[in-house]
């Protein structure tokens, strides 16, 4: 700390030359008395040669406190001129030494720079001390006055300075005394030091002063705003703790006591698991022993309220009513007879065995079938509640299994909430799409499914959020998928896989006069007194507005003849609309879609197929011809790889039976072979068409018509072999449609005749054949008396 001596700079006599002593982030005024700690050689030097001669060094401040060995440069020109008034040698070698300022001056210029630095200096006097005007006094009352104001606010000075600055009635001794006590930065002290008009450096110090005394205004304040804060913490934490005791002694509960128990008795309700309650009253302890407002505690409690809101024990009474669920089953769709019969037999087999695995149903069909809603009719029909869970594009593996609680914001797997959501631990629980489950680096969500889906493990299922298992075996879970292909096998083994195929036209019409006509009138406000839809134009919006499988376009088409009568109605004219297949294109327009025409004769070379679409089966015909050529074959029609292979099997059996069917070896290498599939823009694949094309290629070369009502599907081998293809009910159907009254099939596919419809076999012969040659003495015109076949 800075003193203050009374000896008067003029009593001592100073030279022109001196050593000099460089100083680092301190500046020395007149009057001072301060402690220095000196390491540096150039330093030592200097001050042992003052100590030597007459004890006078002048200190000058370094500009940079960071340069070890300061240049000429690097020094203030002004600094202070010292008297050591002792000395001590420090056992690490360095020097201790208290000097005191004596007069401020001047370097004019150095003359020796090594081993230490001297220099002329000049010294420097301030002007004349000015007389003690109203302006004066007042300036050194305010200094003072801002003193004592710092003071009080904290700032620390030496009982001696406060008693010398109270005293001191030079201005320039008053600003030089406050300024060596305030720790001002080197740059603000050697700025005042310089200056040398006494009333001046007192202004200067008013200023740093007022500015001192703000920022202890401000800390002040946050200081207090802080103990504030710590007090009122402390003061409501020693109310509550009070509170608690007294209402300990009076006997009543406080509220996280009242929370508590409200969740033991919640655990309790619940009828939990062993394992499972074990786990939550092990939360609940802890929540006990937390702090209600920490972070982990608003965690643990909500873990706990989903462990108490899961349907552990609650669960549904099955409707065992087997009559019942048939009439529900029967209201909500038409056909479908194979699931409903499989819906049946579980509640039959429900009733004799009261503890039953939950089946595992894979619902696979084009869209518009009815897979889902279907799910929602199983429910009804066995008084369960329904959830349905979308998995088309999911590629998280958490939302099946859920995150685990170290994470922010986890939350259990979907199953779980959907469970929590439906309040019942054996839901009818719908997955829909699940051929459309993705992959990426999060997991595979199909593979997340193998356990749920599997009735010998989701017995356990483990959530990764809950950590404890949980019994999905009650469950009745239900998948839904456009296509196979695409899921898994692992996944495609855990389920009874149940196939919904197109509806035909009949049944679309069925459907449309029983569910959705009834459906769109509700819906748009008007009845059946008001329109009328006849039977022959809902079978032509089946067959020339729409094609698909299911019935969405259908009933689209009968929303929007609604749509038009509503608003005929609207405009006054009541009356009632009978639509048939006469005006129905003043409503829809002209057909979208047009049925292949009927072959008006036996060709040579035209044969009759059958093809199954997503719309449902279809008549193809296919052409073959034979023209000048080198023995090359051409394809056409948009044909895919497995069709262009089935062509090529089909002209090998061909040529290979040559001589049974009359043909000259030689027309195989003299002539081309065109094959063609009309509706060249559509694309069209797989065998089934293998003895269709067979049949046009023996056609072409033999000469032979081709009967023009007879129909086939099938595909061929090299060897002549018809090999079972599918879609069979669909293909008959569209036989049918063109009036078709022979269809040739495989051998192996009569079993599947006993699924087509009996209205759609009336009237139709179906030929099951197992060789090419049985096809063709079905298919061919018998050869004109004295014709065998072509010659050339």
């Amino acid at each position: 700390m800075a003193d203050f001596d009374i000896k008067e700079d003029r009593d001592i006599e100073i030279p022109s030359s001196l050593p000099i002593l460089p100083v680092r982030d301190v500046v020395i005024f007149p009057y001072m008395i301060l402690p220095l700690f000196v390491g540096r050689d150039i330093s030592i030097k200097a001050i042992e040669h003052a100590v030597e001669s007459n004890k006078l060094i002048l200190l000058v401040s370094q500009r940079d406190v960071n340069i070890e060995t300061p240049a000429k440069e690097d020094l203030y020109t002004v600094g202070t001129v010292g008297t050591i008034l002792r000395m001590l040698k420090l056992p690490d070698g360095r020097l201790k030494i208290l000097v005191q300022g004596l007069s401020k001056a001047k370097v004019i210029k150095y003359t020796q720079t090594d081993p230490f630095y001297v220099g002329e200096i000049d010294k420097i006097i301030d002007q004349e001390q000015p007389k003690l005007t109203l302006e004066v006094e007042a300036l050194m009352r305010n200094v003072k006055e801002l003193v004592d104001k710092s003071l009080a606010l904290g700032k620390s000075f030496l009982p001696d300075i406060i008693v010398l600055i109270e005293n001191i009635e030079e201005p320039g001794r008053l600003a030089d005394l406050v300024a060596s006590n305030l720790g001002l930065k080197a740059e603000q002290a050697q700025e005042l030091l310089e200056e040398t008009d006494p009333i001046l450096r007192l202004k200067k110090i008013g200023e740093i002063l007022s500015h001192e005394v703000e920022l202890l205004l401000v800390q002040q304040k946050i200081q207090s705003d802080v103990k504030g804060e710590i007090d009122k913490t402390q003061r409501e934490y020693f109310l509550r703790e009070q509170l608690k005791a007294i209402q300990k002694e009076l006997g009543e509960i406080d509220e996280k006591t009242e929370e508590i128990m409200e969740l033991r008795k919640k655990i309790d309700d619940a009828k939990m698991p062993d394992k499972v309650e074990k786990e939550a009253i092990k939360q609940i302890n802890r929540l006990d022993k937390m702090h209600q407002d920490s972070a982990e505690a608003g965690t643990i409690r909500t873990y706990i309220d989903w462990l108490v809101e899961l349907p552990w024990s609650k669960s549904t009474k099955d409707k065992l009513d087997i009559k019942l669920a048939k009439k529900v089953l029967d209201e909500d769709h038409y056909d479908l007879e194979k699931i409903k019969e499989r819906i049946l037999e579980y509640l039959g087999v429900r009733k004799l065995k009261d503890k039953m695995k939950g089946p595992i149903l894979c619902f696979v069909g084009p869209p518009g079938v009815g897979k889902t809603s279907l799910g929602k009719s199983i429910a009804r029909a066995l008084g369960r509640e329904f959830y349905r869970m979308s998995l088309g594009g999911m590629r998280d593996e958490a939302e099946i299994r859920g995150h685990r609680r170290t994470y922010v914001g986890a939350m259990p797997g979907r199953i779980i909430q959907g469970i929590k959501t439906v309040g019942k631990n054996n839901p009818v629980f719908m997955l829909d799409e699940v051929d459309k489950i993705g992959m990426d680096f999060r997991g595979d969500p199909a593979s997340a499914l193998l356990e749920v889906l599997d009735p010998e493990q989701n017995y356990s299922f483990a959530d990764h959020y809950l950590g404890v298992p949980f019994d999905l075996s009650n469950v009745m879970f239900i998948t839904t998928a456009n296509q196979m292909d695409p899921i898994p096998s692992p996944l495609r083994d855990r389920m009874e896989v149940l196939y919904l195929s197109g509806y035909t036209s009949e049944e679309k019409v069925g459907i449309a006069k029983n569910y959705l006509i009834p459906k769109q009138l509700k819906e748009h406000g008007i009845t059946g007194k008001n329109i009328k839809i006849n039977d022959s134009a809902l079978f032509q919006i089946t067959t020339q507005y729409t094609l698909e499988a299911g019935v969405r376009n259908l009933e689209r088409q009968i929303a929007n003849l609604c749509r038009k009568v509503a608003r005929k109605i609207a405009e006054g004219k009541d009356k009632k609309y009978n639509i048939s297949s006469n005006n129905l294109s003043k409503y829809l327009g002209v057909p979208k879609f047009l049925p292949e025409e009927e072959i008006q004769k036996d060709e040579v070379g035209v044969s009759t197929g059958l093809a199954w679409t997503e719309a449902g089966g279809d008549i193809i015909y296919i052409e073959a011809s034979i023209m000048k050529g080198k023995g090359g074959i051409r394809l056409t029609g948009q044909l895919g790889d497995i069709m262009q292979e089935s062509a090529h099997a089909a002209l090998s059996y061909i040529r290979s039976k040559s001589k049974s069917l009359g043909i000259n070896n030689n027309m195989f290498s003299s002539n081309d072979i065109h094959i063609h599939v009309p509706a060249g823009a559509i694309q069209k694949d797989g065998p089934s068409a293998g003895i269709t094309m067979a049949t046009a290629i023996a056609s072409a070369f033999t000469g032979r018509a081709v009967h023009k009502n007879v129909a086939m599907t099938g595909e061929v081998t090299l060897r002549g072999r018809v090999l079972p293809i599918g879609g069979l009910k669909e293909k008959a159907l569209a036989a049918k449609r063109m009036g078709i009254k022979k269809v040739i099939i495989p051998k192996r596919n009569e079993k599947d005749l006993e699924d087509i419809p009996k209205y759609i076999k009336k009237d139709m012969q179906f030929i099951p054949v197992e060789t090419m040659d049985e096809v063709l003495s079905n298919a061919l015109k018998k050869p004109s008396r004295g014709k065998k076949g072509r010659k050339k």
